[in-house]
């Protein structure tokens, strides 16, 4: 096991992993920028290390300080979290050339599952279903208009590089295409120096359902069920529950098996999430994270295994805790993105949160690094706290969750609880009927 770990990232995941290494035995090192000296990760951790300025660039994606940090404070492992340094395979290769494990899967892996045309190809090979589509990027209009009158409309165009939404165009006629694929390509070199765009089909009302797998680097691998993340505002999840509502017991068996043996075949090591579009009882997958997600409070209530613990431990050579047999699902969870927003706008809310009241009792979990007093710095992501609610089955959930949003008190900010609060309370959310387009509608409608 490991004797120091440094945490290379902020806020809740921060601290998240920190109680983990704490309850491990493990010291604990973290790195923050000027504007994050009294951040609750910095007062918690056994030692910290300000790396630089406030802008992420200068601190928390600088590869070359964090490295210096660890060789200062003699920490054996990074745990990167989720975002930031979380998927760069550079930062993984370095780690290694320095001899500091980085807890987390191999940087060729990270490089194959980061590449969206490579990952869909690695799934297809797997036995991973995928979405029909192109097999590679699209060279040019030409090839474009074939493979969408393949495939049929609509299609989707998507950044090969992609993320967070950024270079997806949808195209419903021949006539869209062309726009569609020139923005797409302009949008994805602007954002990730990189205009390679590759085409799928357009589902129309799909939900988003991803699988959590964790593989031991050793050819075992297991899942641990399934979330459902559809309540979505462009592409950004909000709210995800586990189990989903949308599958049965055979179905989530399925596509749990089969990605299970997709990460053993692979060799893959530590936590992954393998994504995908669910419509009319089939799976098209969509995209791998190799890293750990901001919704895996879900499936740790449902299981009772805690998962990073599970990423330490394997990345210590310590191989998996579990087997397939051994994880059994109790119950259901859902879990609300708190954000510093402003609840029908989006826009964020930076400033000085006045008073800070969680709610607590049975089944109730808030993940959050602020407090009365705190200063949100608007430099970063405007996440501020997860509200994870467990109950023993989906109707029990949403009525303890709906105690729990009239308990939240965030005063002197902005945030998103009040979307929440509607969220609750509609008869859609509360039948489990919803896709991946249900809330930009709902939000529209303003009601």
């Amino acid at each position: 096991m490991f004797q120091k770990i440094l945490i290379a990232n902020r806020g809740e995941i921060a601290l998240r992993v920190l109680r983990a290494c704490k309850e491990l035995g493990i010291q604990t090192v973290v790195v923050h920028s000027t504007a994050d000296s009294d951040a609750m990760h910095v007062r918690l951790a056994d030692e910290s290390v300000c790396i630089g300025p406030p802008p992420s660039r200068e601190s928390y994606l600088n590869i070359h300080q964090i490295v210096a940090a660890c060789e200062i404070t003699g920490a054996d492992a990074v745990h990167p979290g989720y975002g930031f340094l979380s998927e760069n395979a550079k930062f993984a290769d370095i780690l290694a050339a320095h001899n500091i494990t980085f807890i987390g899967p191999s940087g060729d892996h990270i490089r194959i599952m980061g590449d969206k045309i490579e990952a869909k190809r690695t799934a297809k090979r797997l036995g991973i279903p995928v979405v029909p589509g192109s097999d590679g990027a699209i060279s040019d209009e030409k090839e474009a208009k074939r493979v969408a009158a393949e495939i049929g409309y609509p299609v989707i165009i998507k950044a090969s590089a992609g993320g967070g939404g950024r270079g997806m165009k949808v195209a419903h006629t021949e006539v869209d295409l062309e726009v569609a694929l020139q923005t797409a390509k302009s949008e994805a070199g602007a954002a990730f120096g990189d205009d390679a765009v590759y085409i799928e089909k357009y589902l129309e009302k799909p939900r988003h359902i991803e699988v959590q797998v964790f593989g031991d680097g050793a050819g075992r691998g297991v899942h641990f069920g399934e979330r459902d993340c559809s309540l979505q505002r462009r592409h950004q999840k909000v709210w995800e529950e586990a189990n989903s509502p949308a599958l049965n017991a055979e179905e989530r068996s399925r596509i749990g098996g089969i990605c299970a043996t997709a990460i053993a075949d692979l060799g893959y090591s530590g936590a992954g999430t393998i994504e995908f579009l669910y419509e009319n009882g089939e799976f098209y997958f969509i995209e791998m994270n190799t890293r750990l997600q901001v919704e895996h409070p879900v499936t740790e209530a449902i299981t009772g295994i805690d998962l990073v613990h599970e990423q330490i431990r394997v990345a210590s050579g310590g191989g998996l805790s579990v087997r397939q047999e051994d994880i059994k699902f109790n119950g259901h969870a859902i879990e609300c993105r708190i954000n510093a927003e402003d609840p029908r706008t989006f826009t964020p809310s930076p400033g000085t949160i006045t008073h800070f009241h969680t709610p607590g009792g049975l089944g109730i979990r808030v993940d959050s690094g602020v407090y009365s007093g705190y200063k949100i710095p608007p430099y970063y992501d405007s996440l501020i706290g997860k509200l994870i609610v467990h109950g023993r089955n989906r109707v029990e959930c949403m009525m303890r969750l709906r105690r729990a949003l009239d308990e939240f008190v965030v005063d002197g900010i902005k945030t998103t609880l009040p979307l929440f609060r509607d969220l609750v309370g509609n008869p859609d959310i509360a039948n489990g009927d919803y896709d991946i387009h249900w809330l930009e509608k709902y939000l529209a409608k303003g009601e």
